[in-house]
């Protein structure tokens, strides 16, 4: 039994989809609400909040491997939920900047999940995705409703990642030999700007969107009343107020495990365009 967590997300719904089409075994999805998830015929849907651990035990009996979502809750106590329950092997998202920019609060966060993980007991892999495609939905009601996109670092370019990628990673390492004991950094196959993704964008609209370049103080502002003060200076520092090198690389993780090429962000865009119109 694998059980997916964030199933209803990009990464956790693409997951489910990869693992049913290639029939492992049996599966379970794990939502907050599960009259509202929509799961392939076949997934055993099961309710649960990460935020509340308990809810969460009956979801793990049976299970051999678990993909984790973190951040939805208290992590620390699903891993040792997990570890109670028999699982056996951990698949965790981490984030790149564990290794690109360890100062930042978020990072020592997620590098403190990583070593819980690896204290477990558990068998693990851990995924370190870059910047995702899907952030640009953040840009969606501006889009429907201006036609513009108000964002800064225009220039900078990243190596940004189909969310649906990580989730074939995923996959492979739940489901095939050779994984364990491994961290995996992932990125796209290409850099690409802010610039460049609302340009992508409007393509595959099919009509003209604006980008407008602010300052870091604005976008601040913007941030920090969804995010927290913290947390948006982090992500500005990752999105261009300094990057370096070891985030900027494009790797061949995905192409080398999945043995299928990485998806640029036009085709996630093409893919995802009707949130934009």
């Amino acid at each position: 039994m694998i059980l997916v967590t964030g199933a209803t997300g990009n990464v956790g719904s693409a997951l489910l989809k990869e693992l049913y089409a290639r029939g492992p075994g049996p599966l379970r999805g794990l939502t907050r609400d599960a009259a509202r998830a929509v799961f392939p015929d076949g997934v055993e849907t099961v309710e649960g909040d990460l935020a509340a651990p308990a809810s969460v035990r009956p979801a793990l009996q049976g299970v051999r491997s678990l993909f984790l979502v973190p951040g939805l809750g208290a992590d620390a106590d699903i891993l040792d939920a997990a570890r109670q329950a028999g699982v056996g092997h951990v698949v965790l998202v981490s984030s790149i900047t564990v290794q690109t920019h360890p100062h930042l609060g978020p990072a020592r966060q997620n590098a403190a999940l990583e070593q819980l993980l690896k204290a477990s007991g558990m068998a693990w892999t851990i995924l370190r995705p870059t910047q995702f495609a899907s952030n640009a939905l953040m840009w969606a009601p501006s889009i429907r409703e201006r036609k513009t996109v108000r964002a800064p670092y225009a220039g900078t370019a990243l190596p940004t990642i189909h969310p649906a990628d990580i989730a074939a990673v995923a996959r492979a390492a739940l489901t095939e030999p050779g994984h364990h004991g491994q961290t995996y950094a992932l990125t796209g196959p290409e850099q690409v700007s802010a610039r460049q993704q609302v340009e992508a964008i409007a393509a595959a609209l099919g009509r003209p969107v604006s980008f407008a370049e602010v300052s870091r103080r604005e976008a601040h502002t913007q941030m920090a009343a969804v995010f927290g003060a913290e947390a948006a200076e982090a992500v500005l520092d990752v999105t261009g107020g300094d990057v370096n090198d070891e985030l900027l690389t494009v790797r061949d993780t995905v192409a080398r495990i999945t043995a299928t090429p990485a998806r640029t962000f036009r085709q996630w865009a093409e893919e995802n365009i009707n949130a934009f119109r």
